[in-house]
């Protein structure tokens, strides 16, 4: 199946990212690489591009897409979280932007063996790293009922998370839940029937819920974004697409601490609690898709895009 997925908001980021020609940028979810080559269209010979990725599939779609900028390009299989030992490996020091899309590709989605997907039968996988052991099966089956209680209310806030977690501890006594049909109708049976006439797939907010604990999304999020700031150079800029509440509420407030760090009482005089800001939250409010975007690409609509820009004080 071959690789596709349509960048989201591309036109915005280009311009958030404030590409200097000469400068270095890094994508840390690389994909099929169509924010990567359009970075790489506005880079000199001397500017260079890292991508990041652990998804090999993705990383051989990128690495042809990008085949007439490759003498500018290096593809790294990894996880964006250890940009800081993968930039010490290249001998870089300091970049002039990051970019991260955290939405899950349509590829990734629209391909039936990789288990994303509440609409089609497969087995249970969600991984996005195939080279890793552990998949969605492993979670499902093997959790305990109040571990998967709190995967499904924390990461889904699915105000049934409680039922859906006994539904499946109880069928699994059964049979082993082996693939997402199976999944999905556990989860279908554990939520009222009135609930269920009004939503169409309320089982997409417990996939998704499995597939961020397995991925662990949101610890790396988190364990990101701070130093990820610290790696850009002065004026350098932090991209950040995410795609569902949770995530963009991480780095709104990790945006907005490293630009207001003081932890001083709001009654004191001045700060003296030393902290410094990092630089200034250029998006007061996310950029969201154009009306134009989200008729040609519907998987755009959840999608908000939100910038920092790193300041180094003198």
């Amino acid at each position: 199946m071959e690789f596709k997925h349509k960048s989201v908001l591309l036109d915005e980021v280009i311009e958030g990212l404030d590409i200097k020609p000469d400068g270095i940028y890094v994508d840390g979810t690389l994909g099929g690489g169509g924010h990567s080559l359009e970075i790489c269209k506005r880079l000199s010979d001397k500017g260079r591009l890292i991508g990041i990725d652990q998804d090999r599939k993705a990383i051989e779609a990128a690495t042809l897409r990008l085949k007439d900028h490759i003498d500018k390009v290096t593809i790294v299989k990894s996880n964006y979280e250890n940009i800081e030992k993968i930039l010490k490996d290249l001998d870089i020091d300091k970049v002039d932007g990051i970019l991260l899309d955290l939405g899950v590709s349509s590829y990734q989605l629209d391909n039936r063996e990789r288990g994303f997907s509440y609409l089609e039968d497969s087995k249970l996988d969600m991984r996005m790293d195939t080279d890793s052991t552990k998949t969605a099966k492993d979670i499902v089956n093997e959790y305990s009922e109040m571990e998967l209680f709190r995967m499904i209310r924390d990461y889904s806030e699915d105000r049934f998370a409680k039922n859906i977690a006994k539904h499946i501890v109880n069928e699994r006594k059964i049979k082993e839940i082996e693939t997402t049909f199976e999944l999905k109708e556990i989860i279908y049976h554990a939520i009222p029937l009135k609930v269920r006439k009004t939503d169409s797939h309320p089982e997409k907010r417990t996939f998704q819920a499995i597939r961020i604990e397995l991925n662990r999304e949101l610890d790396v999020l988190e364990n990101s974004i701070d130093k990820m700031i610290d790696l850009l150079n002065d004026k350098g800029r932090l991209n950040i697409i995410t795609f569902h509440s949770l995530e963009d509420r991480i780095v709104k407030v990790r945006f907005k601490k490293n630009e207001n760090p003081c932890t001083c009482p709001p009654d004191f005089p001045v700060c003296v609690c030393g902290n410094v800001s990092k630089g200034k939250v250029i998006t007061r409010k996310p950029i969201l898709p154009s009306d134009e975007e989200l008729k040609e690409n519907s998987r755009s609509k959840s999608a908000k895009l939100r910038i920092f820009e790193k300041h180094v004080k003198e």
